[in-house]
């Protein structure tokens, strides 16, 4: 028995209610036009093969002497950290006196199949510092990684101890093997070597469909439900297909990366238990002696706060900062509260070394 009981009329109201609200939604959506997505001015300063390094337009006359060069993810598109006026890390960081650089690793294709972890960070990343630093006349720039690319960060700080000055973390796993990661658990019995050699690139429609399953209720039924009350307002219908366009613009992997991160990262559990080789070099986290900013979100489904909080005990350096943010993996980066509290804590810890 149902814990409830609706009159027959008022089951014909709420049906009649959502068909007339989709009704209008049908027409909001033919008339919301393009979607745009990025609130910052900025120029591309260096290129290689499908990467381009851009330079932000700085919004303060002073700004930061040492810039900050942000490494995104390779699974996503980094336009996340930028997405539109008002909801966006890289703009509130513009505000807070911050001069800003970003990785756009662009979309892999088939040539680039055979590109290692060691090809990213000792190749891509280790040149793009180098011309943030001529750019500059610097020996030692910022750098902030953006979830993988947190995990990219701390293995280049690692590497390359004395080109980084500061180093910012944000919803970046690190122990890869906490009892509530879920995403852990399901890759952590995937044979990667026959998905690397049946598919070659592993396409971002499978990654994106596995993140989804995580949380499918949510992630694939009911914020569809409650789209239906949004469409009334044509403002609120664009920031959700903003989103949606974000959520599903998902390069193809790099496969023998790929393979790479997945065996060593999540299986091994790499970073936790010393393991992790990137090329011919071992990676020891007692080599990250800059000063490190570690922020995560509590309610993060995708990196655990636990995975990354692991990062405090396994570093060198003696000034290391935890923040924790009050929602999920990607509020961090586009909710009203982010904005208030993500930009401006991470402008006064920089601007205090």
């Amino acid at each position: 028995m149902f814990p409830f009981h609706l009159r027959p009329d008022q089951i014909v109201d709420e049906v009649n209610e959502f068909n007339n609200q989709l009704y209008h939604g049908i027409n909001t959506m033919t008339e919301i036009g393009d979607i745009d997505v990025g609130a910052s001015e900025k120029e591309p300063v260096y290129h290689e093969d499908k990467l381009v390094l851009y330079h932000f337009k700085p919004l303060v006359k002073n700004p930061n002497p040492v810039p900050i060069m942000i490494v995104y993810a390779l699974v996503n598109r980094p336009y996340m950290a930028d997405l539109q006026d008002g909801r966006s890390m890289i703009q509130g960081l513009l505000h807070a006196g911050q001069d800003i650089y970003l990785i756009d690793w662009g979309y892999p294709d088939a040539a680039d199949r055979y590109l290692t972890l060691d090809d990213y960070i000792n190749g891509y990343i280790d040149r793009c510092v180098d011309e943030v630093c001529r750019r500059h006349n610097l020996k030692k720039i910022n750098l902030l990684g953006i979830c993988q690319g947190g995990s990219f960060s701390i293995c280049y700080s690692a590497l390359h101890p004395d080109k980084i000055k500061n180093l910012i973390t944000t919803v970046t796993p690190v122990n890869f093997h906490t009892k509530d990661d879920l995403l852990s658990r399901m890759v952590r019995h995937i044979d990667i070597d026959l998905v690397v050699e049946t598919l070659g690139n592993v396409p971002g429609e499978l990654l994106n469909a596995t993140y989804l399953s995580l949380k499918p209720f949510r992630l694939i039924g009911q914020k569809y439900i409650d789209l239906i009350k949004l469409l009334e307002d044509k403002e609120q219908a664009r920031n959700f297909m903003r989103m949606e366009k974000w959520i599903f613009d998902s390069p193809d992997q790099v496969g023998e990366a790929f393979r790479q991160f997945i065996k060593q990262f999540y299986q091994q559990n790499g970073l936790v238990n010393g393991s992790v080789r990137i090329g011919n070099q071992k990676v020891d986290l007692k080599k990250v002696t800059m000063p490190v900013l570690n922020i995560f979100a509590k309610a993060d489904h995708l990196v655990p706060p636990e995975s990354s909080r692991a990062l405090g005990n396994l570093i060198g350096t003696k000034d290391y900062t935890e923040l924790e943010f009050p929602g999920g993996h990607i509020g961090i980066y586009v909710s009203g509260k982010a904005q208030k509290m993500i930009p401006p804590s991470v402008g006064e810890w920089l601007n205090k070394r």
